[in-house]
């Protein structure tokens, strides 16, 4: 099922009584091909990406709560490429990019809001720091700027531009950067996943591995998997 305006309007006029769970409840497999354990964005991802850009769908993600219960539970978390060191700015540049496009991807609302990050400048040292971090952001073609004190007070003209301790010198804007809402990213990919024919586990802890038979413990309520 894809999410539209439509159905979204024809369930606000029915109640929103009839929306259908976005993700299976299945029954554990005697075997999977990849077993990854966690259920936070980074192993939802994971499978989600295994299985559409390579094919793989023989594959359960464990989780021992529900999902977004762990820390992925959070509010929001911010997201940018706004960094200085060379290995860092084409990485996060990457993720940025992904992020831009993942609610079409998934076709779920994660909450991204590209409203833009600021960092504020305190000292001269500090000013120095950011025009290095935005001139190496721009060498690699990411999108940078430099502000000063004027432009700053015209974008947040609430803060305290004179305070004796943190005083306001300028900042380092990145307009592409802004922020998102981590458990609806948990949810988007848990169902994008579940789509492809990845196996969500929900509550079914791992209590240990054994290498030499290649099998994986869980708790007493979930059947045990292995992964070939």
């Amino acid at each position: 099922m894809r999410y539209s305006i439509f159905q979204i309007l024809g369930q606000a006029l029915k109640g929103n009584r009839g929306w259908k769970p976005v993700w299976r409840e299945p029954e554990p497999k005697a075997e999977y091909d990849i077993v990854i354990v966690g259920g936070g964005g980074h192993g939802l991802a994971t499978a989600y990406y295994l299985a559409k850009n390579y094919g793989l769908t023989n594959i359960a993600v464990v989780e021992r709560g529900y999902i977004g219960s762990g820390n992925i539970g959070r509010n929001t978390t911010i997201i940018r490429s706004n960094y200085g060191e060379p290995g860092n700015i084409p990485f996060y540049e990457w993720s940025l990019k992904l992020w831009e496009g993942l609610e079409q991807d998934i076709n779920y609302n994660a909450m991204v809001s590209q409203r833009g990050v600021l960092n504020l400048v305190h000292s001269d040292a500090q000013r120095d720091a950011a025009a290095r971090r935005g001139n190496a952001m721009r060498l690699h073609g990411v999108d940078a700027e430099l502000l000063d004190t004027a432009a700053v007070r015209a974008m947040v003209p609430g803060l305290n531009f004179d305070s004796a301790r943190f005083p306001i010198h300028g900042g380092l804007l990145q307009r592409r950067g802004g922020t998102v809402r981590h458990d609806a990213v948990a949810w988007g990919y848990a169902r994008a996943a579940d789509s492809l024919g990845v196996d969500i586990l929900q509550h079914c802890e791992v209590t240990g591995i054994d290498c030499r038979s290649r099998r994986m413990c869980c708790r007493p309520s979930c059947r045990k998997a292995s992964s070939r």
